[in-house]
């Protein structure tokens, strides 16, 4: 894959850590946090991106994924953060890999994909979803971190930085 890709594999894995970091200081009833659909509550939107992110490792390498609890308190933040960070680390993983099509097999229906589309799609996933939840928790007064703190421009910065 290209530099881009890695670049944005990275940059997905950096976002989500930051995101769940910036949690640590809310109430627990912000998780109850949702724009118009209460059945996107942050609470599974925090759920949902991790259980993506096992959803597309499976796609990867046929590794079963795992059961992804949705947090009911702050204090489960972390939890969720350990495993997304073993899945992002699992999807950059496959980024070295030749862009073959994959079949995924899931309950009975096989189809295949390439493997960049997969490694892209995840990153598109995780980007939307981290936006919905950032929207749902400002929308009720919780502004832990703002978008632009993890954009590409923020993640260059933090490169640099890392980088001295």
């Amino acid at each position: 894959m290209s530099a881009t890709s890695h670049r944005a594999l990275r940059h997905m894995a950096w976002a989500n850590q930051r995101v769940y970091a910036s949690l640590g200081t809310l109430p627990d009833e912000s998780l109850n946090s949702y724009i118009v659909n209460p059945e996107w509550s942050a609470q599974r939107i925090l759920q949902h991106i991790v259980s993506g992110a096992d959803w597309y490792v499976f796609c990867l390498t046929g590794k079963m994924w795992s059961e992804v609890p949705t947090p009911s308190a702050i204090t489960d933040v972390p939890a969720l953060a350990k495993m997304l960070a073993e899945f992002d680390a699992a999807i950059l993983s496959q980024a070295d890999l030749p862009d073959d099509f994959l079949t995924i097999t899931e309950e009975e229906e096989s189809w295949q994909n390439l493997r960049s589309t997969l490694l892209v799609q995840a990153v598109h996933h995780a980007t939307e979803h981290r936006a919905q939840f950032i929207d749902a928790l400002e929308s009720k007064g919780f502004a832990p971190i703002n978008l632009d703190d993890i954009d590409l421009w923020a993640f260059e910065k933090f490169e640099k930085e890392s980088a001295k």
